[in-house]
């Protein structure tokens, strides 16, 4: 027997930085949400990705309206589980966040191997394809697509070229493809498709930019190419996806929120 809750919500990449911050937000909100991540993560993307404990942590005191799934974007069958779990649990599915990405790159496009290329089609377009394809038809056989929400995190190379992350900015201008493609495939059903565009957030994913060059000072000289100048705050990033995924964010479909500070390549 499911429990009556107003809003699920299911967040991939959830266990840290922007997914985190989102599953905080929209707990807050009132949402019950299932967090799932892939914790080992994916091989090659050279730096640390978040732990098992980091997912646990986002349960703690919370197990009424949180659910943990470790499993990897990449995977339909763990994100079918996630979607089930939430079906199971609350009768129902809200949104879908695809938060889960990675970055790769330090070099030029011509010097880029294949693998980082591979990576992150792999994870960062085809994990939010996934993610759609899954959660998708779950919210359209639920009890009120019209106050359905799709987000996927973009990036600011989602819009701009940015310097030795051609494989990056082709990732991103992907994400933002799929998210204008799939919003013309829902027209009439009620259910929206947007991607929220962030700056230079301060995540991991960042400080592991930051270690693909040389010549940048830490992540604060990429915070100053935003004309807010400073590094932007996860939470900050997750406030516009729970607005996004709100009722009222409606709106907001088949484009991409640029929250991103003023980003200035």
């Amino acid at each position: 027997m499911s429990e009556v809750v107003e809003r699920v919500a299911l967040v991939t990449g959830a266990a840290r930085g922007i997914g985190a911050a989102t599953v905080d937000s929209l707990h807050e909100r009132g949402y019950a949400v299932v967090a799932l991540d892939s914790c080992a993560g994916p091989d090659g993307p050279g730096y640390p990705l978040a732990t098992p404990q980091e997912l646990a942590t986002l349960r703690a005191g919370r197990e009424d309206r949180i659910i943990t799934v470790e499993s990897d974007v990449r995977d339909h069958h763990g994100i079918a589980q996630a979607v089930d779990a939430a079906i199971a649990r609350w009768g129902r599915l809200d949104v879908a966040v695809a938060a889960a990405a990675v970055i790769a790159g330090g070099r030029p496009l011509w010097q880029t191997p294949a693998t980082d290329l591979e990576l992150l089609w792999d994870v960062d377009v085809k994990g939010v394809w996934n993610t759609a394809a899954t959660a998708v038809p779950a919210m359209l056989a639920g009890p009120d697509p019209a106050g359905c929400r799709f987000i996927a995190v973009s990036s600011a190379a989602g819009t701009h070229g940015l310097f030795r992350l051609a494989a990056y900015n082709a990732a991103k201008h992907a994400v933002v493809g799929l998210v204008k493609g799939l919003a013309a495939d829902l027209v009439g059903t009620g259910v929206t498709a947007v991607a929220v565009s962030p700056g230079s957030t301060d995540t991991a994913m960042l400080r592991a930019t930051v270690a693909l060059y040389d010549d940048v000072g830490g992540t604060g000289e990429l915070g100053r190419h935003g004309l807010i100048r400073r590094v932007i705050a996860p939470r900050e990033i997750a406030a516009t996806i729970a607005h996004c995924a709100s009722l009222d964010g409606g709106i907001l479909n088949g484009t991409t929120v640029h929250a991103d500070g003023g980003f200035v390549p």
